[in-house]
């Protein structure tokens, strides 16, 4: 962890500190070696918050993109006394979860169901085939069917299995991908910048936008995070029932003597030969009578 109590006062880990874990108040001990980012441990096991994992370099950088008073933020279930700390708690209560190792699902559920108005940020990184995954999809030559709509740095992926690791294609909460990773490797696309947010499956087709990472974190720290998500999946909604409707409209166009199917290719016939058909194939035969 980041900071620990002395004296009531959150302090960061220093040589021979020791202070209160500001969740289970138990004694901790900094942790100051050489390889390892500075960070603050418990001194002897405890039952503390059981989602907590130690911290890469790649998670303090993150966490340190907001003030430190929003950081490592103790969060308690009034009715069930269930109590985990936060990465992230905005302002606007908004908690923001960043992760790199693996989650169990049942875990990552728990989670969103603990803390509701949330967000993840996920290393991309954390396994080598991710990325070079993420790119071939995203150019293309891949079958995830990736499609640009009209509107700036939104797509819609009819197969985001093959595009994103399928453990967070059912969260029910943005995901946000960062590809980034140390800021070393390579990125001849020049697309590690970018933020990649994957939207809860509520339509048709799952959407994923593009977001730099300066609008990400000015959004989540002004507070229009969680409306334009809210609006942007209500839109969503209603663009899949205008589109519903209107494919339901142009299943059958008619005319006076050819009826079209919904791609515009004519039915060999005409409309009465058509509606012909339809009646015989559907009428009951002798078996199936009563």
């Amino acid at each position: 962890m980041h900071f620990a109590l002395i004296n009531n006062i959150r302090t960061e880990a220093s040589p021979q500190l020791q202070g209160l874990c500001s969740c289970c108040l138990n004694p901790v001990i900094a942790k100051c070696g050489k390889q390892k980012i500075w960070h603050w441990a418990h001194k002897s096991k405890t039952n503390c918050d059981i989602w907590w994992e130690p911290e890469t370099e790649w998670h303090r950088t993150w966490k340190n993109n907001y003030p430190a008073e929003w950081q490592e933020i103790s969060l308690l279930n009034q009715k069930t006394g269930e109590k985990h700390i936060a990465d992230i708690q905005t302002a606007n209560n908004l908690v923001i979860e960043f992760q790199h190792s693996h989650i169990d699902p049942q875990e990552q559920t728990s989670r969103e169901q603990f803390y509701k108005n949330m967000v993840w940020v996920v290393d991309g990184t954390r396994l080598k085939r991710d990325y070079p995954r993420f790119l071939k999809e995203w150019k293309g030559d891949g079958i995830s069917d990736v499609h640009k709509t009209d509107k700036l740095g939104i797509f819609k992926v009819w197969f985001p299995e093959y595009c994103f690791p399928e453990a967070w294609l059912n969260s029910s909460v943005p995901v946000i991908f960062d590809f980034r990773g140390d800021g070393t490797m390579d990125d001849p696309e020049g697309m590690r910048n970018t933020l990649y947010c994957l939207f809860p499956h509520v339509g048709r087709h799952v959407r994923v936008v593009e977001i730099s990472r300066k609008a990400f974190i000015n959004s989540t720290t002004n507070g229009e995070w969680t409306i334009r998500v809210q609006e942007f999946l209500n839109n969503i909604r209603k663009q899949d029932e205008i589109e519903i409707k209107e494919q339901q409209r142009n299943m059958y166009r008619h005319s006076s003597k050819v009826i079209y199917t919904h791609k515009g290719i004519p039915l060999i016939g005409g409309k009465k030969e058509f509606l012909k058909r339809f009646v015989m194939s559907n009428k009951p035969t002798r078996k199936n009578r009563r």
